[in-house]
C-alpha cells in the first residue's frame, strides 16, 4: 500500500521549503559569520515532501556545510584528497584565506592553499 506523498523540489536556499527541517548550525571554533547563502545551517533541502517530512539535501558550497564564514585574516579548512606516496588517495585538510574577508582581497599573483 503506497503512502500520501506531495515532494517539492527546490531548485535553491531562495525556495519556500528550502530549510523546512533544517536547523542552525552551532558555532565552530574562530568562524565569523553565519553564511549569507544557507543562513547559518549549512545545507538545504534538495527535495522535501510535505506529507512525511523525508528530505534530499545538499551541502552549501559557499561554507563547505559548516553554516558559517570567515571574515577575516584566519585560515579556513576545507576537506581534498591527494595522493600518498605509496600512490593511494588520501584525505587531507587543506588551509586557504577565506574569500569572505571584510578587508582588501588578496594580492595580485598570490594564491592560497598549501
Amino acid at each position: 500500500m503506497a503512502h500520501d506523498s506531495r515532494i517539492v523540489l527546490c531548485s535553491g536556499p531562495h525556495d519556500p521549503h528550502a530549510f523546512d527541517g533544517i536547523t542552525i548550525q552551532p558555532r565552530r571554533g574562530d568562524l565569523d559569520r553565519p553564511c549569507p547563502l544557507c543562513l547559518g545551517r549549512g545545507q538545504w533541502n534538495r527535495e522535501f515532501d510535505l506529507a512525511s517530512q523525508r528530505s534530499k539535501r545538499c551541502l552549501c558550497d559557499k561554507c563547505d556545510g559548516r553554516g558559517w564564514i570567515e571574515t577575516g585574516d584566519d585560515l579556513v579548512p576545507s576537506p581534498d584528497v591527494e595522493l600518498s606516496p605509496e600512490g593511494q588517495p588520501r584525505w587531507v585538510t587543506r588551509y586557504a584565506p577565506s574569500d569572505d574577508r571584510d578587508g582588501p582581497g588578496p594580492e595580485a599573483g598570490e594564491t592560497g592553499g598549501g
